[in-house]
């Protein structure tokens, strides 16, 4: 192909917005003269790349707009460290068949069972699948939403809530919430009851979920709402971060 045909295929490319076969077609032409491949499997190449990097895009995007503080992955996690962990649950849920049937996933435990972690791994899961996806503290989504009502946005934000496909909501019953922050945090919560999905970590019992709440009525309410098909993992084991910390003292 000659430079000016060449320089007019990557123009028609770029008004195409495929910016990975603008990159792309000139080391694969070169790879096609090379070789001596067909027009088909050059197209082929081209179109395979501009998806696989349409991919990563959009993975790149889901994981930013959902905020992780930290990218734990299901790789990372030491299965076994948590021997009491029933797998089974722990692979099915990676599917994140949950998500499509607008199920919640609870992760009861104290602190340091790895909650945390395996709630951030089914997030990153569910943002490879294409799940709108958001981590956030209970305490920050409270804060959050107090600060909305005050300034009259907050229809605005309880709509962006209801949007996402899974919230990822850590470390309920850390921090005790105000009157109207627990009003503000039900209303979110109870407006996604078979619309979407919620994963939950709490180092509390549901018995004392109304030390978080106050009120037993609005409390029992949500609960009804949250465990209502919902997966209810048991973190009743020894610390998971004590383990591994322990576990790489004796390979050293």
């Amino acid at each position: 192909m000659n430079e000016i045909a060449l320089l007019e295929l990557k123009a028609n490319l770029k008004d195409l917005k495929l910016a990975a076969m603008v990159r792309e077609v000139e080391p694969q032409l070169r790879h096609a003269v090379d070789t001596g491949i067909g027009y088909d499997d050059f197209l082929l190449e081209l179109t395979r790349l501009e998806r696989e990097s349409r991919s990563a895009n959009r993975l790149k995007l889901r994981i930013r707009e959902a905020r992780f503080p930290l990218l734990k992955s299901l790789e990372s996690f030491d299965l076994e460290a948590v021997p009491e962990l029933d797998i089974r649950v722990f692979r099915e849920l990676t599917t994140c068949e949950f998500i499509k049937e607008h199920r919640n996933v609870i992760y009861l435990g104290g602190s340091g069972t790895g909650k945390t972690h395996m709630a951030t791994a089914l997030g990153l899961e569910a943002c490879k699948k294409n799940y709108k996806t958001r981590f956030v503290t209970c305490y920050g989504l409270v804060n959050e939403l107090i600060e909305a009502r005050e300034e009259r946005s907050l229809q605005r934000i309880i709509q962006r809530y209801r949007r996402y496909d899974v919230i990822i909501l850590d470390e309920l019953g850390y921090v005790p919430f105000s009157r109207e922050g627990a009003e503000l945090l039900f209303q979110v919560l109870a407006e996604r009851h078979e619309k979407g999905s919620v994963v939950i970590t709490t180092n509390l019992g549901f018995a004392d979920w109304t030390q978080v709440f106050g009120d037993e009525r609005m409390t029992a309410a949500l609960l009804d709402r949250l465990t209502h098909k919902a997966q209810i993992v048991n973190c009743n084991w020894k610390s998971y971060r004590l383990r591994q910390s322990l576990a790489q003292k004796r390979q050293k």
